[in-house]
C-alpha cells in the first residue's frame, strides 16, 4: 500500500476512534434518566454511571500511553477498541447496577487504551507540514461525536431502549479494528526494550483517583481531604518516577521543553475553563429564558456546528503559519466569548447568546488541533505514545475541574436544594460569578500559548 493510501485510512480510523468515544458518553447522558428508571437507582449510584466510566478512562490514558511505546501503539488501540467493542454486547444487556457499572468502567478502560495512542499513531504516519490538517480532521471528529450524541442518544433510546446506544459500538468498534488489520502493516514502538513501572503507574493512579474523585465531591470535607491527600502524593511520585530507570512518565520530556509544557498548560486551562459553559447556559436557557430541553439544545449546537466547519480549516492554517499563532487566535476566541458572557441576564437577546456561542465554536476549531499539534510535535518519538496521554489527561483533569468549580459555586450562591423560580436570580448570580472565573482563566491560558514558544 502507498503512504498516501496508510496515511488516510491511519486519518480515518483515528477519527472514527474519535468520534465513537465522545458519542457514546453524551448520548449516555441523555439515557441516564430511563437507566435510573429501570433499575430504580438513587441519585449517588446514578452517578457513578458517567463517573465510573470517566474515572477508569482518566486514570489509565498515561499508563496505557507508555506501554504502547513500549508493546506498539497499534496493538494497544487495537486491543482497546476490542475491550471497548466487545464488552459493550453483555453491558447492553446488564441485569443489574453494579452489572452496569462495573462493565462501564471496563469499557472506559478500553477507551483509555485507543484514546491514549491514536495521537501517537497519526503523529507516526503524518509529518510536519500535513499534521495540522490531519489534526485539524480528528478534532472534528469528536466535535461531530459531541453533537451527535445527545440527538441521536434520544432518538435511540426512545424507539429502542437506552441498550440500544451500547450496541452501536461494537459495529463501529470492529469496523475500525478489521481497517487496521487489513490495511495498516506498520507498527511503533520506539521504547521497545524498556520496562512498564509497576510502582509508578500504581501510585498514579492512586494518586490521580484522589484527585479526580475528590474534585467531584467538593465542596464536601470527603473531597476536600481526598483532593489534599492527592496532593500530598504528588511529590513522593516526582521522586519516584526520578529514581525510576524507565519510568511512567520521563520528567526529563518536561526539562527545557517550553512547547510541551505551556501547550499542556494551556489545554489544562482551556477545558478547565470550557467545559462546564455548556452545563451553565443548559440552565440558563431552560430556567432563565423558558426554553425546552430540545430548544436549548438546538441553540447550544452552534458551537459544535461552527468546530465541525472550522477545525479543518485551523489544521490547514496551522500547517501554515504554525501551532502558536493558531491556537493563540483559538484561546482568544474562547477568552471573548466567554467575557461577553458575564453581562448576560434574564433579559439578554437570543442573538447575543449565538454570537457568543459562535465565538466558542471558532475559539475551539482554532485551540484543539493546532495545541495538540504542538503537544506531539515537541517530543520525542519514543515519548509519544505517553504524551498522547497527557493530552487526553489534561482533557480529563480540565473537564472534572470545570464542573467542580461550577459545582461549588451553584452550591455556595443558590444552596443545595433545587433550581426553582424563586431561585433564578441567585442562578444568574451564579453564572456571572463562574463566567468572571472562566473569563480570567481563559487569559491566562491565552499568555500561556503565547510563550510555549515556537515547535
Amino acid at each position: 500500500m502507498s503512504e498516501a493510501s496508510i496515511k488516510k485510512i491511519t486519518l480515518l480510523v483515528t477519527s472514527l476512534a474519535n468520534f465513537i468515544f465522545p458519542f457514546n458518553v453524551f448520548a449516555i447522558n441523555i439515557a441516564i434518566p430511563a437507566i435510573g428508571t429501570e433499575f430504580s437507582m438513587d441519585a449517588f449510584t446514578l452517578g457513578w454511571v458517567s463517573t465510573g466510566f470517566l474515572l477508569a478512562s482518566a486514570i489509565f490514558l498515561i499508563p496505557f500511553g507508555k506501554v504502547s511505546d513500549i508493546y506498539g501503539r497499534k496493538r494497544i488501540f487495537m486491543l482497546g477498541l476490542l475491550i471497548f467493542s466487545t464488552v459493550s454486547i453483555p453491558l447492553a444487556f446488564s441485569t443489574s447496577p453494579l452489572m452496569l457499572i462495573i462493565l462501564r468502567s471496563i469499557i472506559g478502560i478500553g477507551g483509555a487504551m485507543f484514546l491514549g495512542t491514536l495521537m501517537a499513531i497519526l503523529t507516526g504516519v503524518y509529518p510536519i507540514g500535513e499534521r495540522g490538517m490531519a489534526m485539524g480532521i480528528n478534532t472534528m471528529a469528536v466535535s461531530i461525536g459531541i453533537t451527535s450524541g445527545p440527538f441521536l442518544g434520544g432518538l435511540l433510546t426512545q424507539y429502542f431502549g437506552w441498550r440500544s446506544i451500547f450496541l452501536v459500538n461494537f459495529p463501529v468498534g470492529m469496523l475500525i479494528v478489521a481497517l487496521v488489520l487489513l490495511k495498516i502493516k506498520m507498527e511503533w514502538k520506539e521504547a521497545k526494550g524498556e520496562r512498564f513501572d509497576v510502582k509508578g503507574a500504581l501510585l498514579y493512579g492512586f494518586m490521580f483517583l484522589l484527585v479526580m474523585y475528590g474534585i467531584t465531591s467538593l465542596p464536601s470535607l470527603q473531597g476536600i481531604v481526598m483532593v489534599v491527600i492527592g496532593a500530598i502524593t504528588f511529590p513522593i511520585f516526582l521522586k519516584l518516577e526520578k529514581k525510576a530507570k524507565d519510568p511512567i512518565i520521563n520528567v526529563s520530556i518536561f526539562s527545557g521543553n517550553r512547547p510541551f509544557i505551556f501547550s499542556n498548560l494551556a489545554a489544562l486551562i482551556y477545558f478547565s475553563a470550557t467545559f462546564a459553559i455548556i452545563f451553565i447556559l443548559s440552565l440558563y436557557l431552560q430556567f432563565s429564558k423558558g426554553y425546552s430541553p430540545q430548544d436549548a439544545g438546538l441553540i447550544l449546537a452552534t458551537q459544535s456546528i461552527l468546530t465541525i466547519i472550522f477545525s479543518p480549516i485551523a489544521g490547514r492554517l496551522t500547517d501554515r503559519y504554525g501551532a502558536r499563532l493558531i491556537a493563540s487566535i483559538g484561546m482568544l476566541f474562547t477568552t471573548s466569548g466567554t467575557a461577553l458572557l458575564v453581562s448576560i441576564n434574564e433579559v439578554t437577546p437570543l442573538e447575543f447568546l449565538i454570537m457568543n456561542l459562535v465565538l466558542l465554536g471558532l475559539g475551539a476549531a482554532f485551540f484543539n488541533g493546532p495545541n495538540q499539534y504542538a503537544i506531539m510535535s515537541s517530543v520525542e518519538k519514543r515519548f509519544l505514545g505517553v504524551a498522547s496521554g497527557m493530552l487526553g489527561t489534561m482533557r480529563q483533569i480540565g473537564q472534572v475541574l470545570s464542573m467542580g468549580i461550577a459545582t461549588i459555586v451553584l452550591t455556595l450562591v443558590v444552596g443545595k436544594n433545587q433550581i426553582t423560580p424563586d431561585s433564578y436570580p441567585l442562578f444568574l448570580v451564579s453564572a456571572q460569578i463562574l463566567f468572571v472565573a472562566f473569563a480570567i482563566m481563559c487569559f491566562f491560558g491565552l499568555l500561556a500559548s503565547l510563550v510555549r514558544g515556537k515547535i
